[in-house]
């Protein structure tokens, strides 16, 4: 099984994945940790580009082709052998992040973002896909400790306003798919509300969890 967690900066991806490895553990399955972009080789070069080289002027088209070269590495070098293997993979971040940020926010068009990104996966679609939502005040409040912003969190409010948008966009065009849980809620509150979308579609694997 294929699930992914997406949303805008500090919503606390990151965090939900780590309970749920861990939840998945306990009961006995063996689950790979990715992020995309990231994970390979190529895919933390890319994620060194397109997240720290906050100097470095990037198109918004140019941007969605870097994440989906990165992505397209992630599918075929780890996700789909983990996949094949039956393993539950758990991804953060993946296609609806590029819908929200490059398409919705940055104006790329939904054709091109279609196509392109088609290209880079294949048929690798998430079983399930959970968006954690969160406001831009909150988000703020929540990244303003870091004393560097990563090159995507430097955007500005606007930008990031129209981040959220085109995530509940994404999710309301695949209700089967993904389902939106509120990230302002307490960590372990959004953990429950995750595992409850989860879980009943869960059936036991051997315990071995392998972080990429």
């Amino acid at each position: 099984m294929f699930i992914t967690l997406d949303g805008g900066d500090g919503c606390g991806k990151s965090t939900q994945i780590r309970h749920l490895a861990e939840r998945f553990t306990k009961q006995g399955h063996s689950v790979v940790l990715c992020r995309d972009p990231g994970t390979t080789p190529l895919g933390d070069a890319v994620r060194d580009i397109l997240l720290n080289k906050k100097g470095l002027a990037i198109a918004d088209i140019t941007e969605l082709l870097l994440f989906s070269a990165a992505r397209a590495q992630l599918v075929r070098e780890i996700i789909q052998p983990a996949l094949a293997s039956g393993q539950i993979v758990l991804s953060d971040r993946f296609l609806a992040s590029t819908y929200a940020y490059q398409c919705y926010a940055g104006g790329v068009s939904e054709e091109v973002f279609s196509l392109v990104c088609a290209a880079a996966v294949g048929s690798v679609l998430p079983d399930l896909g959970i968006i954690l939502d969160i406001s831009y005040e909150v988000a703020v409040r929540r990244i303003g400790h870091r004393a560097v912003p990563d090159r995507m969190e430097s955007k500005g409010e606007d930008y990031h306003r129209q981040v959220r948008e085109g995530f509940l966009r994404y999710a309301a065009a695949e209700p089967e798919r993904y389902s939106v849980i509120d990230a302002a809620l307490s960590p372990d509150d959004v953990a429950e509300l995750v595992w409850s979308r989860i879980s009943p579609n869960i059936t036991a694997h051997d315990v071995n969890v392998n972080t990429c």
